[in-house]
């Protein structure tokens, strides 16, 4: 080890999979060394081999189908010392690794509600970690996983420490991911993606946690994610990975603010910032050929004249829920998820809904589908401007479903809303079966073969089923099927979270076309400002049930009337560090 001050180098990491397709290469002779207190971030696309090269650290790769081609790391000596390693220069493959899970190296995973066990309390979880690598009493274990649960700032301790997994938020579950892998003062925590799918103001909290756990522990820190603004708001260090290869590697604010590898700069070009409103996104083959000055600017609906008659117009809509105590017994609390929302949504327009989990985003969007009935008010829904209004609240379900022709959902999660035994053809054919469209099974597959190629796949999809295709494809599966009804009116509900930032690209880009060539009005649904400002011709804002405000995307943006919404806004993680335009 060249720098004493470095507690873990990696030097030419080779990986490979062996598999029924043969052996795929998915880590390609990296290297990279980890300095104590710092954090090192590894930057790239689904595939890159940003997950697989952390999980060998830990030797947590599967014995069975793993092949380390290459590659030696070198653990400081002072740093590990109880390990004993035989030697400073220890290969990949080596069991000696183990010996270094959730003490020496400890691991938060992306989502915690399948990392946690769900028929074990959150606490017991915790205290089996600290009893597994400690020789201390369960009373000792149970009293340090209620100091650790504090030390992450989990509200009421010692009532969180037996409760289980779905009984907390997914911030909360975080916490408790947080809380198990510090237990043993870890030499290296390493963070797999640890805020993908939380909320802004969740996520800066939880960036805020672990800066200030790291500080307090001394922890080195591994933090992998392809959010390039929560890399600009924790790391000290960055590498950026492509197909397994590191293409740059260098410190934050180089990186961040003067990359030199094409890539990179096609990487930040993605991401949707303020400046990109009203102009197509970038992708990375984009900017890779050299195509980024051929942006064409989008069409601005304009809505100082607008007609009189919205598609939508929701009036005094509300829903509330009983909450249950026990099998049996009914409590008399009642929960208003929907508060006397009133708003219009106009033909051809963007509106953007955001919000905080548990504002009421989801069960508004599930009332205006007639998915969930409403307590009270009114969704008074249009088809054209000449027609008559019909009031989606006094519908039968019968009613209901005739109506979905015309509103269309695209859901978060394509690949749990496709069905893995019907192939891309059927999946798209059956809305226009259901409702009648095309008259023949030929004229339906041609439709459908239309639609593919319109979402930027072919013919040869038809036949394919979801598990052969990556996200940002069953994502556009998702979109060909919503699109086969040939609606009016389509809510998109944090259709582009999961995705990386440059499939998340693609994707917006093709609603903003789509939304043009089809006469599409969206209702889209995300946490992600930066987002819902570019999509959006107007923003609403929920709050716990109601509409914090509501206005054009500029003035919710630039100049928020709501503390709530102010606060928002500021929890958007890097703006203020991607001080030089790309």
């Amino acid at each position: 080890m060249n720098d004493h001050n470095t507690i873990l180098e990696v030097t030419d990491l080779g990986i490979a999979f062996i598999s029924g397709r043969g052996r795929q290469e998915a880590v390609k002779k990296i290297s990279f060394e980890i300095q104590p207190g710092k954090t090192l971030a590894i930057v790239g696309e689904s595939g890159s081999g940003k997950s697989v090269s952390s999980l060998s650290l830990m030797s947590l790769l599967s014995e069975k189908n793993t092949v380390f081609t290459s590659g030696i790391f070198n653990f400081n000596q002072d740093v590990f010392k109880e390990y004993n390693f035989t030697s400073n220069n220890i290969p990949p493959s080596d069991p000696q690794l183990k010996k270094l899970r959730g003490k020496g190296i400890a691991m938060i995973f992306q989502e915690p509600m399948t990392s946690l066990n769900p028929v074990v309390m959150c606490g017991v979880q915790v205290e089996e970690m600290i009893r597994l690598h400690q020789n201390i009493s369960r009373e000792k274990a149970q009293q340090k996983t209620i100091e650790l649960f504090e030390e992450v700032k989990l509200p009421r301790a010692k009532e969180i420490y037996s409760q289980y997994p779905h009984q907390l938020s997914g911030g909360q579950r975080q916490r408790v991911m947080i809380a198990m892998a510090i237990s043993c003062n870890p030499s290296l925590l390493i963070a797999d993606e640890p805020t993908t799918a939380l909320d802004v103001t969740v996520q800066k909290e939880i960036l805020l946690l672990l800066k200030n756990l790291q500080h307090k522990h001394g922890m080195a820190m591994i933090f992998i994610t392809h959010d390039l603004g929560v890399v600009a708001e924790i790391a000290d260090d960055i590498i950026v990975m492509k197909k397994g290869e590191v293409v740059e590697k260098g410190s934050a604010i180089e990186i961040l603010q003067n990359p030199q590898h094409s890539y990179t700069r096609g990487l930040l070009a993605c991401r949707p910032d303020a400046s990109k409103k009203n102009i197509p996104l970038l992708t990375v083959s984009d900017f890779t050929e050299g195509l980024q000055n051929n942006r064409s600017t989008l069409e601005v609906v304009s809505l100082e004249n607008t007609d009189a008659n919205p598609i939508l117009r929701i009036n005094d809509l509300s829903k509330n829920y009983n909450s249950n105590k026990g099998i049996f017994k009914r409590s008399e609390k009642v929960v208003r998820a929907v508060k006397n929302v009133s708003f219009d949504i106009y033909r051809g327009e963007t509106l953007g809904l955001v919000g905080e989990s548990g504002c009421g985003k989801t069960t508004l969007s599930r009332m205006l589908l007639g998915l969930i009935p409403a307590t009270s008010g009114n969704i008074l829904y249009q088809e054209s401007a000449r027609s008559k209004s019909i009031d989606l609240v006094k519908l039968s379900n019968s009613e209901i479903r005739k109506l979905r022709k015309d509103i269309q959902i695209i859901f978060q999660d394509p690949y749990s809303s496709l069905d893995p035994k019907q192939n891309v053809g059927s999946s798209i054919i059956e809305p226009m079966e259901v409702f009648g469209l095309h008259q023949s099974h030929s004229k339906r597959t041609d439709k459908a073969i239309e639609l593919l190629n319109r979402v930027g796949l072919g013919e040869e999809h038809l036949t394919r089923y979801p598990h052969e295709f990556s996200g940002g494809q069953r994502q556009r599966i998702v979109i060909a099927r919503a699109l086969a009804c040939e609606p009016k009116f389509v809510i998109c509900d944090e259709s582009v979270s999961a995705l990386d930032v440059s499939v998340q690209a693609q994707v917006l880009n093709l609603l903003n076309e789509l939304k043009r060539d089809y006469s599409l009005t969206y209702l889209f649904v995300s946490h992600d400002l930066n987002v819902v400002y570019y999509m959006s011709d107007r923003i609403m804002v929920m709050n716990q049930g109601a509409i914090e405000e509501i206005g054009l995307a500029d003035d919710v943006f630039y100049r928020p009337k709501s503390t709530y919404t102010r606060t928002l806004l500021n929890a958007i993680p890097g703006n203020n560090l991607f001080a030089k335009k790309v």
